[in-house]
């Protein structure tokens, strides 16, 4: 699945499931956001909603339930839970996140993120676990018009790093992420949180890792 002799400048992460192990709390916040007010959630639909963005995933609950859905009412409450998750359990990172973090940083490559999260939470969060200063730029869903799995955000995050996205790495999690990474033109590699890509999916793939430090393997020095 590996495709060699690709001159990379840039490698862009995900961050929920690629870098961060929280993934898992919106796994569980959604069902219970969900039955709080009255709605009963297939554990499959939680699976769906990664890294999905806000108009996206909008239309997928109004696709569920109906048009009278309120989507801002569950996602207020689905965001409580989340915060009271991490008051109580912490953020903890993905093995090998601050190791290939430095090691990138270390050998020249220009180290950016594409989150679903907005700019204020990012910063907040990355803070929060020692990962702030590790990257050049945060491209974040409230930058542009589409989240994923539009290509809006890679797209943007090379025009903003001025790196085409033939010479980029696009680390990723899940199915959305990838879809976004692939249609902006970046060689996309997943490292499984969740789920294991299905077969369309991994015709997407640059290479499907297990760990973040195999990113290494698929690199030379600039």
């Amino acid at each position: 699945m590996e495709k060699k002799n690709i001159s990379v400048e840039a490698v862009i992460f995900d961050l929920d499931g690629t870098l961060t192990d929280t993934e898992k709390y919106y796994q569980k916040a959604w069902p219970e956001a969900l039955e709080h007010f009255g709605w009963k959630a297939d554990p499959a639909m939680a699976l769906e909603l990664r890294s999905l963005g806000r108009p996206f995933a909008q239309e997928k609950f109004k696709e569920w339930f109906g048009e009278d859905f309120n989507y801002d009412e569950v996602r207020s409450y689905r965001k409580e839970l989340i915060r009271k998750m991490i008051a109580d359990q912490g953020i903890p990172l993905k093995p090998g996140a601050v190791e290939i973090l430095t090691w990138l940083r270390e050998n020249g490559y220009t180290v950016a993120l594409a989150t679903a999260n907005d700019l204020q939470r990012t910063e907040v969060l990355l803070k929060a676990v020692g990962l702030y200063d590790h990257f050049d730029r945060l491209i974040c869903a409230d930058m542009v018009k589409h989240g994923k799995p539009a290509p809006d955000i890679y797209a943007y995050a090379c025009e903003t790093l001025g790196i085409s996205p033939e010479k980029t790495f696009a680390v990723e999690d899940s199915p959305n992420g990838v879809t976004s990474a692939y249609h902006a033109g970046c060689n996309v590699i997943m490292v499984p949180d969740l789920t294991e890509p299905d077969e369309d999916l991994m015709k997407m793939l640059f290479a499907r890792i297990d760990t973040l430090p195999d990113i290494k393997n698929l690199l030379s020095a600039p």
